[in-house]
């Protein structure tokens, strides 16, 4: 049996507790890419009144208004330039955040078209392709996804909850045809997210790591303010019910298509 004088078994035993402290109070890690407006935004402003470290990634030069004002008021809210297309901004952040577990790897970042949201845009209706809209598109909703996850993998496989979701659309669909035509980019974006999701969710699960695409709805983001269609969902609605699908999911779930309420869904 190890002897040790009285004071340093104090100090000793002190070590322990706060070690233990720290362990048991640690907060949960969210790092949501496209935090600067819609779901990502909300995403990170629901977080963070969980009171869950959030990080917060945007593609801008400078740290937009909206996660600046999130910042002020939430200090547990640290937000960083990532743009998902550039693989030296990935490695850095991840570089800068070594030692740090993320529980929550929120792939958000995705666009609908390039340039202002407008549904008449004839750059993704068959004959008059925009093929550079096409690159664009697919490298920030998918190989996007795949890189911030390549180069945070480490940061899940630390944390305790182990979890990497996607946020997909129902235009993945593949198996019902669609009632419309047009949108050629993104659903096909969508579709390769999600192969690549279950793909990867089939190399994790043995690691303990759950990966999950989720079907936000048609949400009314800030964009959609000019538009009204039935069954648009509000955005804080649509991000809460997701929150409480993320915070149940289990690797029972890994693989798995869902709505934001966690419903299945069929693709």
């Amino acid at each position: 049996m190890i002897k040790m004088q009285p004071k340093l078994f104090i100090h000793f035993i002190c070590a322990c507790l706060l070690l233990s402290i720290t362990t048991i109070t640690r907060a949960e890690t969210v790092l949501i890419t496209g935090s600067n407006s819609g779901i990502g935004l909300e995403f990170a402003r629901q977080y963070a009144a969980k009171g869950w470290q959030v990080i917060a990634t945007h593609r801008r030069d400078t740290t937009p208004e909206p996660l600046q004002k999130l910042a002020d008021q939430y200090k547990n809210v640290r937000v960083a330039q990532m743009d998902v297309t550039n693989r030296d901004q990935i490695n850095k952040l991840a570089t800068q955040l070594q030692g740090t577990p993320v529980d929550v790897l929120l792939n958000n970042a995705g666009l609908v078209m390039v340039g202002e949201l407008d549904f008449r845009n004839n750059s993704q209706s068959f004959g008059t392709l925009n093929y550079d809209h096409f690159d664009a598109i697919l490298a920030t909703n998918v190989k996007g996804p795949m890189l911030v996850t390549e180069a945070f993998i480490g940061h899940v496989r630390a944390s305790k909850q182990k979890k990497i979701i996607a946020i997909s659309s129902s235009s993945a669909v593949v198996s019902v045809p669609p009632a419309n035509g047009g949108m050629y980019w993104y659903g096909m974006s969508k579709a390769a997210l999600n192969k690549l999701m279950v793909t990867l969710a089939a190399d994790l699960k043995n690691e303990g790591v759950t990966v999950v695409m989720l079907h936000p709805g048609f949400v009314k983001v800030e964009k959609m303010a000019g538009f009204d269609f039935p069954g648009m969902v509000e955005t804080p609605v649509a991000v809460g019910n997701m929150i409480k699908t993320i915070d149940g999911l289990t690797i029972n779930d890994t693989g798995k298509f869902m709505q934001n309420d966690g419903k299945p869904q069929a693709w």
